[in-house]
């Protein structure tokens, strides 16, 4: 291509493992660390629901997502996020929760699950509200979200378009418990519990998946259908050091239900691009990510994996976003040394396309503006082909 690149051309090129004029870049903003660009940059916070408020988290609208309050637009990402529209179901999960949770700090989400607040200065803590169900009446009689409801998709259609008229590529999940499948159940259920399920109540952990995935499923070919350039998926199974389930114990319950949802998706939308996230080390099931459709790995965690000899491996069957350290380089790093990094890694992972450089989870309050705003210089110093 010659001329003057759209964000959503180079992003695509890219992530399509083609070169594009520049490295395309993204960044997560947790909610500290939007309040800290709020105080650098000067723009306005934006009204806050009653939860935003709760949370710290600002409740950005569509107009925004696009306007000078995003860093989105401040640091000019090539790729914008689109989401449903929230529930406006009020759910009864008093069955389902213990009675004795403290109103004044307990938040219940829409899958039932509570968050409670610490108190002096103790962690929140999480309440499932599957925790103690039994059997498969019990996942029936559950009262799953209405997370493909038309009211709230219409929203996600129309932003996909506006986006991608204003020259931006479109990425979008489902709005599940952080958009997954294996995390969603365990949520719902509890890590050790779940994990337990696995092992000796499959029939039960084999039934609240597959509700889970076809919730999914319903909602990524209602993407595809939009024409979303980017459809997220992914599942944390890496810890550290090694894999958090065996890998035939995720070819057993999630491999076949994400090679499932992929082949439906390609098979409405043969373009779009399937993106999968995973934290920690997940080195031994990259082949088999390859296998099922997956076309970016994300976020090849550097203090778990070698983001170079995943490159060497795998880059002309993957393309890859992330690479840049959350755990340990940003928060330590001096400036000159995350420019360096970012310089590095365009250099050998970016090499002839297939990289979107990116932080490799959310900016948290620990990370210097200083080292933030050394980031996206560096993408544009360094980012050209």
């Amino acid at each position: 291509m010659t001329g003057t690149w759209t964000p959503r051309e180079r992003a695509l090129a890219a992530l399509r493992r083609e070169l594009p004029d520049r490295v395309p870049k993204f960044a997560d903003f947790s909610p500290a660390a939007y309040d800290v660009f709020v105080q650098e940059t000067g723009v306005d916070l934006p009204p806050k629901s009653p939860w935003s408020v709760w949370t710290g988290r600002p409740t950005i609208t569509f107009e925004q997502e696009i306007g000078v309050s995003d860093p989105a637009e401040y640091f000019q990402y090539d790729v914008r996020i689109v989401e449903f529209g929230e529930t406006q179901v009020g759910y009864d999960f008093s069955e389902w929760l213990p009675h004795d949770l403290p109103p004044e700090r307990t938040r219940v989400d829409e899958w039932g699950i509570a968050q409670v607040r610490g108190v002096g200065g103790g962690a929140d803590y999480f309440v499932r509200p599957l925790a103690s169900a039994q059997s498969l009446d019990d996942i029936e009689r559950f009262p799953f979200p209405d997370v493909t409801a038309e009211y709230r998709r219409m929203i996600a259609r129309e932003r996909i378009k506006q986006v991608q008229a204003k020259g931006y590529a479109a990425m979008s999940w489902q709005p599940f418990v952080g958009g997954t499948i294996f995390e969603t159940a365990w949520r719902l259920r509890g890590l050790d519990t779940f994990l337990m399920d696995l092992a000796i109540n499959q029939e039960f952990a084999a039934c609240l998946l597959d509700k889970i995935t076809e919730l999914s499923i319903a909602n990524a070919r209602f993407l595809a259908e939009c024409g979303v350039d980017i459809l997220l998926t992914g599942d944390d199974v890496g810890m550290q050091d090694r894999l958090m389930i065996s890998p035939a114990m995720w070819r057993k319950w999630l491999k076949p239900r994400y090679a499932d949802l992929i082949a439906r998706v390609k098979a409405i939308n043969p373009s779009g691009l399937v993106f999968h996230h995973s934290d920690g080390y997940i080195e031994p099931l990259i082949p088999e990510f390859i296998e099922i459709g997956v076309d970016i790995l994300n976020p090849i965690q550097p203090e778990c994996m070698d983001p170079v000899k995943i490159k060497q491996q795998f880059g002309d069957r993957l393309a890859f976003w992330g690479t840049i350290g959350t755990q340990t380089t940003f928060p330590y790093a001096t400036p000159a040394e995350i420019k360096m990094l970012v310089k590095e890694r365009i250099e050998t992972v970016g090499k002839g396309g297939g990289l979107l450089i990116a932080p490799t989870h959310k900016l948290q309050a620990d990370v210097p503006w200083e080292n933030i705003v050394a980031f996206f210089e560096a993408v544009e110093e360094y980012g050209t082909y």
